[in-house]
């Protein structure tokens, strides 16, 4: 179990603390996905029985903070085109951003994108080049796995979405970097 630091300081210069180990392991992961990804995605929307295929820009930034503890971070979102999916499923934002920041082994989010309300995902890292946040909120319970491939030129992308104890959305994302 990993004990998080809660005054935030080194003790005693230790550079092997969990706490420096799960920071930098974040970080360098976090900042492996900044730049511009064309997201190839497919939802499966058990309430429609229906498979939506569209294509979204995802911009991810890293922005500066005055804590050396807390990596912040901006996450932008807009379509390529105009679909009807937006339309046909109005609880799903066509566009917009999120702001988050990493404390310990969470992300804590300004908001999450099935709802205005601020929380946290908590992170696991499964290696190197694979996270998986898992969130709750508003009755939904969301597992999201992230995976980076081929030099972090592609990421892949699995959404399962609960509400209650029903699965409701499946989402596969196929992600292509623009630019860094």
């Amino acid at each position: 179990m990993v004990v998080i630091n809660q005054n935030k300081k080194v003790k005693n210069g230790d550079l092997n603390s969990p706490e420096i180990c799960l920071d930098s392991n974040l970080r360098r992961w976090f900042s492996r996905n900044v730049g511009l990804w064309k997201s190839h995605r497919s939802y499966f929307l058990k309430e429609k029985s229906k498979v939506y295929n569209i294509c979204m820009f995802l911009k991810i930034e890293a922005m500066s903070n005055k804590d050396p503890w807390q990596a912040h971070y901006k996450f932008s979102w807009y379509p390529e085109k105009k679909y009807s999916f937006f339309e046909d499923n109005p609880r799903y934002k066509e566009k917009g951003t999120m702001k988050a920041y990493i404390q310990g082994h969470q992300l804590i989010r300004e908001k999450f994108y099935l709802s205005e309300k601020k929380g946290m995902s908590n992170i696991k890292q499964i290696d190197e080049h694979e996270m998986i946040f898992e969130s709750s909120y508003d009755h939904w319970h969301i597992l999201e796995h992230t995976r980076l491939v081929d030099m972090d030129n592609f990421r892949f992308r699995v959404i399962y979405s609960w509400r209650g104890n029903n699965i409701e959305i499946v989402e596969n994302h196929h992600e292509v970097r623009l630019s860094t």
